[in-house]
């Protein structure tokens, strides 16, 4: 962690500096109030060790000027005029923790602990709240797809590096959960997955998610707060449908992924963020670049490693598992009891083009869950969502009875008489006429 000392006895600073550098830590000590708020603008800092008698200063009074600052970190006080009623008092006043002076370094060890297993505590309430806002099911990526095992030996052979990766694909084909299982497999797994959707928000407000805003910087912010870059500190950052992000934060993430700094909104100072991004899209990147919408200099940053996820309709023989496990994660949810899918229902899904792929089928499956009153989910319970008789399509699995009727009903439809129709096909009408009856 960054530590910061504040301590007016240069014996003190010493040895605490040495023994936090022995722990691992990045330590830097100074003597005074002013000395001590200096750095916090250059930098920012995990814990701070603070001494209540500070010269002619009062450490309590600086304290609230640091936490005032920089209300995230962690603020540790320690003095050798140790009292009960200077504990309750710093501790009133937003200290993280108390110390006495001298103090051991296994002391310092568990303080350390204490704010390490908070942070990660933070960090988890942050991966906790992004989960709710873009629920999922969980749904394992085995696939008997060869192009979907490509992508996923990719996805899985970079998850443990610090590369930023760019997943493309249509919307629905599962980007966010591959993200996500990508930071499980990483060594960052114990920090935040942190989500952010690129669409949602204006400029300003997206600008002020990612990055945090200062108190007072705009209407409506009464006080510091912290953005999605410092909560997925030491985790993963998912920026997703990234190419929806105005030009004006571009240039702010650029920055953040060049030099690992950022300002909130409405600061002056930098900050330093330890975070891995992986960002998605469904759009084409290079011709947004062309448009003069997406700036070329971040496509190249973003696109160190990228992964293309195939939409549903060239994975029919992942179909039925995905549907079974929306199944069970619908049947569960609405409160019904479990059931399975009829030969035919499962046939219907499996030659279905999906065109909203992964949220398609779960959107489909939840509804013939809800609504479905037979012991199964039966072919007619997916018809009207799926309108199954306008998905009839070359290449897919169909009689050529199936291709021609439907081919003949959609041309009926559209033509004015039987001749018109008849001369489009190439017979003559009283053989259309014929298979029309038959049909």
């Amino acid at each position: 962690m960054r530590i910061l000392i504040i301590d007016d006895e240069k014996n003190v600073r010493r040895t605490l500096e040495v023994a936090l550098g022995s722990m691992g830590h990045k330590a830097c000590a100074v003597d005074s109030g002013s000395a001590a708020l200096s750095q916090l603008r250059a930098q920012s800092f995990d814990v701070i060790f603070l001494d209540l008698r500070l010269g002619q200063e009062s450490g309590l009074d600086l304290l609230q000027e640091i936490l005032g600052f920089s209300p995230h970190t962690a603020v540790v006080v320690f003095t050798a005029y140790a009292s009960i009623e200077t504990a309750v008092e710093a501790m009133r006043r937003g200290a993280f923790d108390y110390l006495s002076k001298p103090a051991t370094p296994d002391q310092v060890r568990r303080i350390l602990a204490h704010v390490e297993r908070t942070k990660k505590l933070q960090r988890r309430v942050a991966e906790l709240e992004s989960r709710v806002a873009f629920e999922e099911p969980t749904i394992d990526l085995a696939t008997k797809s060869p192009v979907m095992q490509k992508a996923l030996d990719i996805a899985f052979k970079a998850a443990d590096s610090d590369a930023t990766i760019l997943l493309l694909g249509e919307s629905g084909t599962g980007k966010s959960m591959l993200a996500r299982a990508m930071h499980r497999r990483s060594s960052r797994q114990s920090g935040a997955f942190v989500t952010v959707s690129c669409p949602s928000l204006s400029r300003e407000l997206l600008e002020s998610e990612l990055f945090g805003h200062a108190r007072g910087s705009f209407t409506g912010a009464h006080s510091d707060t912290q953005g999605k870059v410092e909560a997925a500190d030491s985790g993963t950052l998912f920026l997703d449908e990234i190419g929806e992000l105005p030009l004006e934060v571009q240039a702010k993430l650029l920055r953040l992924l060049q030099e690992r700094e950022y300002e909130r909104v409405g600061e002056t100072r930098s900050r330093r963020a330890n975070v891995r991004v992986v960002s998605a899209t469904n759009r084409n990147l290079t011709s947004l670049i062309k448009k003069g919408t997406f700036r070329e200099d971040l496509f190249y940053r973003l696109n160190v490693i990228s992964i293309t996820l195939p939409p549903l309709r060239e994975r029919s023989a992942d179909v039925e598992r995905l549907a079974l496990q929306y199944l069970k994660f619908a049947a569960s949810h609405c409160g019904k009891p479990a059931r399975n899918f009829s030969a035919a229902a499962l046939e219907s899904l499996r030659t279905y083009s999906w065109p909203g792929n992964l949220r398609e089928l779960r959107n489909v499956i939840e509804r013939a869950v809800i609504l479905s009153e037979n012991s199964q989910i039966e072919r007619e319970d997916l018809m009207e969502t799926l309108q199954i008789s306008s998905e009839i399509r070359l290449g897919g699995r169909f009689s050529l009875d199936q291709i021609e009727t439907e081919h003949i009903r959609q041309l009926l439809s559209n033509t004015k008489t039987l001749e018109e129709a008849a001369s489009i096909l190439g017979i003559d009408p009283a053989t259309l006429y014929r298979k029309r009856k038959r049909f």
